[in-house]
């Protein structure tokens, strides 16, 4: 009896060992992946004249589940793009703030924005500038994306970078107005790059 004691008391000991380890396992497996942020609050804002950066936008939110906010102009701008071209050209020459029709609710609790707008001229149209001006970007990150017909970001990251010291800017996405009408891979694979960097993605 005392043999069949001992054997009995050496595998509870030894399956016990074998849960301790597997638990241990299992907790350095957590520990190791990233921590994130993906129930965090995400915002994505874009102003779009073309609808252009409005397909790019609806895509980050088709994808991600973020809250979505369009920059509307109190006072629409022209459907004429010749006569755009000009307006947007004067509107950076007196460093311009366009108003705002709304605005967002509750622009505190989001920890990422997603910052969306076509290159005018060089630069994000100054209406951008606003909503960059109108709110508290501290201690956010900002996922910027751009559409245009070639130029790319330019030299907008900078600003926005300057503009918002306090907030961390990512890589951005930078899309042509052909890509800008089917841009469901590229806006996925930018996430997933933002993913393995710990970015916040999406909100809870």
């Amino acid at each position: 009896m005392k043999k069949l004691f001992s054997l009995a008391l050496t595998f509870m000991m030894f399956f016990g060992l074998v849960a301790c380890a597997n638990n241990d396992s299992e907790e350095n497996s957590t520990s190791s992946e990233p921590e994130a942020t993906m129930d965090s609050e995400a915002l994505i804002v874009y102003f779009s004249w073309s609808g252009n950066t409005e397909s790019v936008a609806n895509e980050i939110a088709h994808q991600t589940g973020a809250d979505i906010f369009e920059i509307i102009p109190e006072e629409s701008y022209t459907d004429d793009y010749d006569a755009l071209l000009d307006i947007a050209q004067e509107e950076q020459a007196n460093n311009a703030r366009p108003e705002i029709a709304e605005t967002v609710e509750d622009f505190e609790q989001y920890d990422v924005v997603y910052l969306g707008y076509p290159n005018w001229w060089g630069d994000m149209p100054m209406i951008v500038y606003t909503f960059l001006d109108d709110y508290d970007f501290s201690e956010k990150t900002i996922a910027p994306f751009v559409t245009s017909g070639g130029s790319g970001f330019s030299g907008t990251i900078s600003t926005i970078e300057s503009m918002e010291p306090d907030a961390v800017v990512v890589e951005g996405l930078s899309l042509g107005s052909s890509e800008a009408s089917e841009p469901a891979d590229a806006v996925s694979e930018w996430l997933s790059s933002m993913g393995q960097n710990n970015v916040v993605l999406k909100k809870g």
